[in-house]
């Protein structure tokens, strides 16, 4: 019920009557003033309430009367009266109903009460309503009432004290209330502010309203008294105590701060009052050190009192937290002032309540916000906000530092003890640790300080303890660990402040940011620059300090709880760092958890650099240095795990720890949540948890998951259960953490990249020189990081595919592994990611994609490229179809095969590039067709897997089919390709460069293809040579068809020539050195053992080919422009190839020759085409079978394909008329074949020069055969202009080729035994070479009768083999009959038949040919005498008996042709010099020197006498009837050879030498006849004739007579002895001739026989009665008949005698 209400009104006024008839009861007796009064006063009570309506405000106008009767009342001094009296004052106030100038006569009342020492609390309760209830009480009055309450605060009692000090506050406080309800009525009207006067003098107060007048005049007279001056307006006080005005100055502040910064007279209160007194106040304390003895100093120094200095810094506190911007200066020097109280020298308590203090600063991060404004970012200011924090920080070193600071801990374990946790046991009986479990209390240990750890406040709140100590005078005692747990707070605090509100207005900005974006996107946003410095400058100033704490309390911390809070600070901070972009402290605090994840000292290279970075800057904070302290090694941690540090050099365990681990997780999860902050100091984050996931033994597995390592893995990882159960956790987090890289920005996900490659390459360093296992941390997670980012794959494909590249080539096989395993399942996963827009649309990604896989045929190692290629094979299964433009890269990995890799690596390739050919070339470009020609061809060149490259000459085979299928198809998209790349090269200005350019592209393919097939061919292998040169020209001749007329120019100038001269090449220069039977069990055939004879069946093959196309395609080729000099080309090989020193290769190249040879005249090509159907089940449809060979050959037609075929080879080709050009041509195509064949006979038949033991090579005799047979098909087509030159070039060349030996080894399987007279197939070819030509001569024109001639000198000389065979150089042949057959001899050819058929061919000829003009010119006749002159001269001594047989009957033969032909051209002298010839033929045959041989039969001797005999005949018969046509000489010749055969009589000097001779008797005979019937013929024509004949006789004679003398001289000295059987022959010979000459001069004329000739025969006489006595029987039977004709000279005729005497 309110006190105005009518009810409460009726109640007031019975109450006031009640009390006013109370008062003047207790005053009857003893006070009757005081009962008048009180009478008087219900009269004026009872007269208000009748006449007012208002009865409330009639009251207050009376008041002063109606208070009267209470007043006087009080003033009885009566305990009763005056409880009564205030009781109804207290009533009549609280209704309001006092007027200001009763309120003055109470107060002047109370001050009398108070003075007498009456009912103090009564008093104390009665200002207290007065003063509540209502605002009447002013100025002095109010001042007074003050006054009385502080008096009342200062008696004895302890009781009224308190009371007094409550009223005070409360007092005080209302003042202020009514001022700022004052303001609150005044706040709509605005007033003029008054002049502000120069000197504002304490007392002008002018300006201010009542109650604020009131509440300044208090304000000010507080601070006097605090500064113990007087006081201006509280008059009458007595006594103060500091203490009190402090706390009332502070709840003022604390209370109305809105009442000093709105009024400017309360600010230059604070500023020129309030102020200075604190700061004075703060004297002591400043200038007190503790420990300072004050006897040293003359003025001693003043003791800190706790209680002053504890208010003191409550002031401060309100005065920074209210009015720090009115103050700026003066809370510059409170702040500076606090920083020192920090100070290690003052006392504990101070430092106490300062560390409160600051901790109370600490939870405003707003007000910290203005410090570093108003300080720090200024020039020439204190670093306030720096110095706060640094403070926080070496307070918190000292209290480890300084020894009484906290209990030294006795350290029972040594340092680094033995991993068994050893606890510290701490003095003072707190929770002393056993060893192996942890003490219970949280703490802080290092380095043997043990302090505990206290809960003080609430986090974010600063709830002091002695701060609030308002009623200690003494200082307390401080337990232990107070402050630094205050302080710890006060840190956290600190940092969750400031974090949280940087945080706040990032997000805000961050918001506007991206409404700025949405409503204006072409614009850039640009935020407040303000703001950004003002958090920089915060962060800046404080986090060397906040560092340098933490990391100690850290390291120091021995509660999880505890070290979780450090652990989040410093993750806060560092975020916070990153998203502010500074790099330096945010790596600073990342360092800072990284050193706390590792074991103490652990090296790490990353880490220790940043360290040095940091501890270089050592802060200085007011003379003391602040060290950034590393971490202590003894701190007492449970170990839960011991593992392997990862260092290049192996190195003992090293202990990871509890707090380790826990450190690590606040990694991770700073990792995980702040990545996109962490820029740079990724490389820290990343290099310590390597170094962590090393320690603890996580491998990566697949996908890059790192999983825990087997036991196996190490003996010197011990993981403890505790940290197993989190491995899995921590391996997760791990992999999230990559994962979420998923969600960085562009900028941050490559700073992670380029972190975790540097990890990589110091990985990598560590790995060199030694095969410890690596650490493969940084590889495994780029493939993490680069398979969840798939989506923009592009952006970190090339850093994070260069780097794995690098790995690639690590010489670490583990590495490498990871490297290779990383990379290709990037590539996979890349190709086979749904990208956006498809792969198949964007090229340039997936060439991207592609490219690494290019670059890993980089690396040498066999293990990559292994991987490399079973990722191609995997890729071409599952995205074969869909490579399209990767086509290119794809097949180039396939091919980048090299010979040093080993086969399996060329297996894994090929089998890809199977795949390739079997399945894909539909689906690939069909610019990338050359490339698998290219690929298959480099497998066809590798050496390591011969099979392989066999079956790669397969592929190209399967690959030219596909070409010739496909062929319109690929024709079409390869010439749109060419349109395209050939406008392009325009638009640049360029020319097109493509191998074989101006054939068309389709073309290219085809010759590429055969390029590559040609480059096979000339493969070191020659099982490989062999396969490609089989499909080369099984492709050219199945789909050379195609081709377009210019574009077999390249084939037969680029590849078929080019592929001859290389095969030419290698052959000639290749090794001759036996090849030992190739690897194991294989033999090779002696025929292939060595690499000359290997690359010979090369050759063979490849002329061989080329000669097929040449003879195929000739009709095409010819009309080339240059198939003359291709025709010279490839005579020049041949030529080549037959005179290579090689039987096989000549003897091919004489077969190609034949088959070039062979054709008379091209086919059209188009027949040809049938062929290539035929080849491929098509019939082509002959209208008209091909007539007989000959110019006008009737073309081939064919059905619709082969006219597509030919449609290929551009225009129809037309067969040209058969004309005279194409007749010309062709006789210089003969002439050129001739000329070649002429050169290779001349060189292949050459003997050799040098001396015989460096004979090399003789040709075979197959091949010389083969060449010979060559003749007679050439020589028809150059018939018509064969010359004698051409003649005698080819005789040349036959008898070279007769004369060539064969080897021992080879003659059975050649020469026929040598019994058989048989000539050898190349001599037969000889034969008919020559035969060929006569037969030409023979029905040719005139002129070619010339050549009779030199054909006979030819076949003459092949008839001189028969006693002289030829010599091929100077080389030793042995003669067939003496060579022995297993020694590697040359055996000269059994020649004799073959010299016979020559000489029958001769006789032949001659028969044919004697009366020819040229014949008889040349004197063939003496020359067929001269030739034969030598077999027969030789005679017995021929190699062959039947020789000098067939040559006396051919020259008999011959003879009696040419004799009459001779007589008949006798005048004209060109048989002069023949006849010499003849004769000395006869004289040779007839008296030949050699004997016959022993084993001859009489039959056999008298054969061959008879043979004698004919040719005796013969000159009787042809030659001595014609004397005279004879030359005479030639006549004298025969008639001396007669007489010599006449007698038959040995030169002496064969006496003693020839046993045997046996005696020609008949021939003797015939000569002896012929001679006398010739001497005594009629028919001497001259004298001259007549006298030889008769000296021939007579010679004959004396021989006779001399023989017969030494016969009997000989048979008279040897006694009994027989005489020599020879010369007892040759006496019975001359005996037998003496019988003959007696028979012939009977049956001569008597007038035809010299008289002298007869003196001799007589005289002859007594010798042969001498001989008589001889023992022989023969001689005697010999003797007797040459008696016996003796008798008819017995009675010489009378005529005779007469003629004698006269």
């Amino acid at each position: 019920m309110s006190t105005s209400s009518p009810e409460a009104v009726k109640k007031l006024l019975e109450n006031m009557q009640t009390d006013l008839r109370s008062l003047s009861m207790e005053c009857k007796k003893k006070f009757p003033p005081v009962k008048e009064a009180a009478e008087s006063g219900i009269v004026k009570i009872k007269t208000i309430a009748a006449r007012n309506t208002d009865i409330l405000a009639a009251l207050k106008e009376n008041s002063s009367e109606v208070v009267q009767p209470f007043l006087m009342g009080c003033g009885t001094k009566e305990p009763k009266i005056t409880q009564l009296c205030l009781a109804a004052i207290q009533r009549l106030m609280s209704h309001e109903v006092v007027s200001e100038a009763a309120a003055g006569n109470i107060i002047n009342m109370l001050w009398q009460l108070m003075e007498n020492g009456l009912e103090e609390l009564k008093l104390l309760q009665t200002v207290l309503v007065l003063l509540t209830t209502n605002t009447v009480v002013h100025d002095e009055v109010l001042s007074k009432a003050i006054v009385l309450c502080f008096r009342l605060h200062f008696t004895k009692d302890n009781i009224t004290n308190n009371t007094a000090a409550a009223t005070v506050r409360q007092v005080v406080t209302v003042v202020f209330e009514r001022m700022v309800a004052e303001d609150e009525r005044f706040k709509g009207i605005v007033e003029q502010p008054p002049p502000v006067q120069g000197n504002t003098n304490r007392r002008s107060v002018s300006t201010l309203r009542p109650s604020a007048k009131d509440a300044y005049m208090l304000f000010q007279d507080l601070c006097q008294l605090v500064n113990a001056d007087a006081p201006y307006w509280l008059v009458g006080m007595t006594e103060m105590t500091r203490t009190f005005g402090l706390e009332l100055l502070e709840s003022v502040l604390n209370d109305f701060p809105g009442v000093f910064l709105q009024h400017q007279e309360f600010s230059f209160l604070l500023k020129e009052r309030v102020c200075p007194l604190v700061i004075k106040l703060f004297s002591p304390n400043i200038k007190f050190r503790q420990g300072s003895s004050s006897s040293a100093s003359p003025a001693p120094v003043e003791k800190p009192y706790f209680p002053i200095c504890m208010r003191l810094l409550r002031v401060v506190s309100v005065l920074i937290k209210h009015f720090y911007s009115l103050l700026v200066t003066e809370c510059e020097i409170f702040l500076s002032l606090l920083v020192k109280f920090l100070d290690g020298e003052k006392p504990q308590w101070l430092r106490a309540v300062a560390v409160e203090s600051v901790h109370r600063l600490c939870v405003q991060p707003h007000l910290l916000r203005s410090f570093c404004q108003s300080y720090d970012m200024k020039q020439h200011s204190t670093k306030v906000f720096r110095d706060i924090v640094n403070a926080l920080g070496s307070f918190i070193q000292s209290l480890f530092i300084v020894p009484n600071a906290g209990n030294t801990a006795a350290v029972s374990a040594p340092a680094g003890g033995s991993g068994s946790g050893a606890q510290g046991t701490a003095q003072g009986g707190q929770g002393t640790g056993v060893s192996g479990n942890l003490t219970t209390q949280a703490a802080f240990e290092y380095r043997g300080t043990w302090i505990p750890l206290m809960t003080v406040s609430v986090q974010g709140s600063a709830k002091a303890t002695y701060l609030e100590m308002l009623d200690k005078v003494e200082p307390p005692s401080i337990p232990e660990g107070y402050a630094m747990s205050v302080a710890f707070s006060a840190l956290l605090d600190l940092v969750r402040g400031i974090t949280s509100m940087i945080e706040r207005e990032l997000a805000v900005e961050e918001e506007a940011a991206a409404e700025f974006r949405e409503a204006h996107p072409d614009q850039e946003w640009q935020p407040q620059p303000g703001a950004h410095l003002v958090w920089e400058e915060m962060v800046s100033a404080c986090w060397c300090g906040l560092l340098a704490a933490l990391s100690l309390l850290l390291d120091a911390s021995t509660d999880e709880t505890a070290t979780e809070n450090i652990l989040k600070a410093e993750l806060t901070m560092a975020s916070l760092c990153g998203r502010l972009g500074l790099v330096t402290p945010r790596d600073a605090f990342i360092t800072a958890i990284c050193k706390a994840s590792l074991p103490p000292h652990y090296a790490l290279t990353v880490l220790s650099s940043n360290a040095a970075n940091l501890s270089s800057k050592a802060y200085s904070i007011q003379g003391q240095s602040v060290q950034i302290i590393s971490p202590s090694s003894e701190s007492h941690q449970q170990v839960v795990a011991v593992g392997q540090p990862l260092t290049a050099q192996p190195q003992g365990t090293v202990v990871l720890t509890a707090k380790n681990i826990q450190c690590m997780r606040t990694l991770l999860n700073l990792a995980h949540c702040h990545g996109a902050v962490l820029g740079t100091s990724w490389q820290l984050v990343l290099a310590t948890l390597q170094h962590l996931v090393w320690i603890l033994g996580l491998k990566p597995g697949v996908g890059g998951a790192l999983k825990p390592g087997r036991a196996v893995e190490g003996p010197s990882t011990v993981l403890t259960t505790a940290v197993m159960t989190d491995l899995p956790v921590i391996s997760n987090i791990l992999s999230r953490l990559f994962e979420s890289s998923q969600y960085l920005d562009d900028v941050s996900l490559h700073h992670l990249i380029n972190a975790l490659c540097s990890l990589s390459l110091e990985a990598m360093e560590m790995a060199f020189g030694n095969n410890k296992e690596p650490s493969l941390f940084a590889v495994a997670k780029l493939l993490e990081t680069g398979l969840v980012n798939m989506d923009r794959i592009e952006i970190l494909w090339r850093p994070l595919t260069g780097h794995l590249l690098e790995v690639c080539q690590h010489p670490n096989s583990r590495m490498r592994e990871w490297g290779a395993e990383a990379l290709t399942a990037l590539i996979k996963a890349g190709l086979a990611y749904k990208h956006d827009p498809p792969l198949a649309q964007n090229q340039r990604l997936q060439l991207l994609l592609l490219n690494p896989l290019k670059e890993l045929s980089n690396v040498l190692h066999a293990d990559i490229r292994q991987k490399q290629l079973e990722s191609v094979l995997q890729i071409l299964q599952s995205q074969g179809d869909s490579l399209g433009p990767g086509w290119p890269l794809v097949l180039g990995v396939i091919g980048a095969i090299r010979n040093d890799q080993g086969e399996s690596l060329i297996r894994t390739a090929f089998q890809c590039l199977q795949l390739v050919v079997t399945d894909f070339l539909p689906t690939m470009p069909c610019t990338c067709l050359q490339i698998v020609v290219d690929v298959a061809g480099s497998f066809g060149l590798q050496n390591q897997e011969l099979n392989i490259s066999l079956t790669s000459i397969g592929l190209l085979w399967n690959i030219s089919d596909y070409f010739f299928q496909r062929g319109e198809a690929i024709t079409q998209e390869l010439e749109r390709e060419e349109e395209a790349l050939q406008k392009q090269a325009q638009e640049r200005g360029e020319t097109l460069n493509r191998p074989f350019h101006p054939a068309p592209p389709f073309d290219c393919l085809w010759l590429c293809l055969y390029a590559k097939l040609g480059e096979l061919c000339v493969d070191p292998r020659p099982a490989v040579r062999k396969s490609a040169g089989q499909t080369l020209f099984s492709t050219i001749a199945a789909h050379g068809t195609l081709l377009q007329q210019p574009t077999w120019h390249i084939v037969v100038w680029k590849v078929l020539f080019h592929l001859l001269d290389c095969v030419r090449t290698s052959s000639t220069t290749a090794d001759k050195e036996k090849i030992e039977s190739g690897g194991g069990n294989i033999l090779i055939h002696h025929s292939r053992d060595t690499a000359e004879k290997q690359w010979a069946e090369t050759w063979v093959l490849t002329l061989a080919g080329v000669a097929r196309i040449f003879n195929t395609r000739r009709y095409l080729l010819q009309q080339l422009g240059d198939f003359f000099e291709a025709w010279e080309v490839l005579l020049n090989h041949i030529q080549s190839a037959a005179l290579s020193k090689n039987n096989e290769v000549s003897l091919a190249a004489l077969k190609s020759f034949q088959e070039i040879l062979q054709i008379v005249t091209p086919v059209k090509d188009s027949d040809k085409a049938g062929d290539a159907l035929a080849a491929m089940g098509v019939p082509p449809v002959l209208i008209d079978p091909l007539s007989a060979s000959g110019p006008g050959r009737p073309l081939v037609r064919s059905d619709s394909l082969v006219e597509r075929l030919t449609r290929y080879n551009g225009a129809e080709l037309q067969a040209p008329p058969p004309g005279e050009e194409s007749a010309l041509e062709d006789s210089a195509l003969w002439w050129s074949a001739w000329n070649t064949w002429y050169r290779t006979g001349t060189d292949s038949t050459r003997p050799p020069s040098g001396p015989t033991e460096k004979l090399s090579f003789i040709p075979s005799q197959p091949f010389l055969t083969a060449l010979i047979q060559i003749f007679p098909a050439l020589y028809q087509h150059i018939k018509a202009n064969f010359s004698m030159e051409d003649l005698k070039k080819l005789g040349v060349i036959l008898h070279g080729a007769v004369s060539v030996p064969i080897s021992s080894d080879a003659s059975p399987f050649i020469l026929p035994s040598y019994t058989e007279a048989v000539l050898t197939s190349l001599q037969e070819a000889v034969l008919t070479a020559l035969d060929v030509l006569q037969k030409a001569i023979c029905v040719g024109p005139e002129n070619l009768q010339v050549m009779y001639p030199a054909i006979f000198e030819q076949l003459l000389l092949f008839v001189e083999f028969s006693c002289k065979p030829p010599q091929y150089g100077r080389m030793e042949t042995k003669h067939v009959a003496n060579a022995k057959y297993n020694q590697a001899e040359w055996v000269a050819l059994n020649y004799v038949p073959f010299a016979e058929r020559s000489l029958e061919v001769v006789v032949d000829l001659y028969h044919k040919t004697a009366c020819h003009k040229a014949v008889i010119n040349e004197k063939v006749l003496q020359n067929i005498i001269k030739t034969l002159r030598m077999p027969l001269g030789l005679k017995y001594a021929c190699p062959s008996e039947s020789t000098w047989k067939l040559a006396v009957s051919s020259l008999l033969k011959v003879l009696s042709i040419g004799l009459p032909v001779a007589r008949q051209h006798a005048s004209s002298g060109k048989f002069d010099t023949m006849w010499p010839e003849l004769a000395n033929a006869f004289e040779d045959f007839l008296f030949t020197k050699s004997s016959p041989p022993d084993n001859l039969s009489i039959q056999e001797f008298q054969k061959n006498e008879a043979i004698d005999v004919e040719v005796v005949q013969l000159i009787s018969t042809e030659i001595l009837p014609f004397a005279n046509f004879i030359p005479k000489d030639f006549v004298g010749q025969i008639m001396a050879m007669l007489n010599k055969g006449s007698i038959h009589s040995q030169s002496p000097s064969f006496t003693e030498a020839e046993i045997d001779v046996r005696m020609r008797e008949e021939f003797s005979k015939v000569c002896f006849e012929t001679l006398l019937q010739f001497s005594f013929s009629n028919k001497v024509s001259t004298p001259q004739e007549g006298y030889i004949s008769r000296m021939a006789l007579s010679v004959l004679l004396k021989r006779s007579q001399d023989v017969l003398r030494r016969y009997v001289e000989d048979e008279r000295l040897s006694g009994r002895c027989p005489l020599p059987r020879q010369q007892v022959t040759e006496i019975i010979f001359v005996l037998k001739a003496i019988s003959t000459l007696m028979d012939s001069l009977k049956k001569t004329q008597p007038e035809n026989v010299d008289g002298n000739t007869w003196a001799q025969v007589i005289a002859l006489y007594p010798t042969l009665v001498e001989c008589i006595t001889c023992s022989s029987s023969e001689v005697s039977s010999a003797l007797k008949e040459a008696l016996g004709p003796f008798k008819d000279f017995m009675q010489p005729p009378v005529s005779r005698v007469q003629n004698g005497e006269s």
